[in-house]
């Protein structure tokens, strides 16, 4: 366990699994004070006992990133739990794919909600705090998929927003002394991208060897690997990066 963000305050959209709880993990690992939302009220109730059986400092919410008074609630909660709001973590996210002809109108606007009214009102929430404190960090979770993605229109799209509403954030918000800025993860071995297999029909590891195959560094990725990239945006010393896009991907992207 390391002290390198003893103090501060982490809150994380969807922490309860995948990318979202490697992110909390090494946050609490390394002193930090953490709090996640999330609808999957089983899986949070999992990552709270986990969590405080290890002895961290907690704070876990049944709370959806769609509802503007809950993302409000939650905030204002682990403020006066904690006493900062330090780092925000925009990582919730769904998938509803399909060829843009196959598409519902649901499918589209359930992913537009979840990442881009999502980060917004959690955005707007925490630097709130932030402002006041005259310190922030806050870290979009986009993807390869912003590049575009077959069968992932709606996906795309709201990861190409997350990087423009992160380049605004770092503009409007950089004099207060609050950074913004986005990962991008590439293929990462996650609950989400299993079910990616499902869609396409294909076993889960056959969808992985597929993918390493194209991966310069020739394996997949681990959620450990995006939260390794999140803690570096998340650092003190990470002050004069800001409203920049980093691809965790194995290799180059545009």
């Amino acid at each position: 366990m390391g002290n390198r963000f003893k103090g501060k305050t982490a809150f994380v959209t969807g922490g309860s699994r995948g990318i979202g709880r490697a992110i909390v993990e090494q946050f609490a690992n390394e002193g930090a004070n953490v709090a996640i939302i999330d609808v999957n009220e089983e899986a949070l109730k999992e990552a709270d006992q986990e969590l405080n059986e290890k002895g961290y400092s907690v704070y876990t919410k049944v709370a959806s990133v769609t509802d503007r008074e809950e993302i409000e609630t939650a905030m204002k909660d682990v403020y006066e739990t904690f006493g900062s709001i330090d780092i925000l973590v925009n990582n919730a996210g769904v998938i509803r794919d399909n060829l843009l002809f196959k598409m519902t109108d649901e499918d589209w606007l359930t992913v537009m909600d979840v990442h881009l009214k999502g980060a917004f009102y959690a955005s707007r929430a925490a630097q709130a705090y932030m402002t006041k404190n005259n310190y922030g960090r806050i870290i979009n979770i986009s993807s390869t998929s912003a590049l575009g993605n077959r069968g992932q229109a709606n996906y795309s799209t709201a990861k190409a927003g997350l990087q423009g509403l992160t380049k605004t954030l770092a503009i409007e918000l950089g004099r207060f002394g609050i950074t913004a800025n986005a990962v991008a993860p590439g293929f990462i071995e996650t609950d989400m991208t299993k079910a990616t297999a499902e869609r396409i029909g294909i076993p889960f590891e056959d969808l992985i060897k597929a993918s390493v195959s194209q991966i310069p560094v020739g394996r997949s990725g681990k959620p450990e690997d995006i939260a390794n990239a999140i803690l570096f945006f998340a650092d003190e010393r990470s002050s004069f990066v800001s409203g920049q896009v980093l691809y965790v991907a194995g290799g180059p992207r545009n």
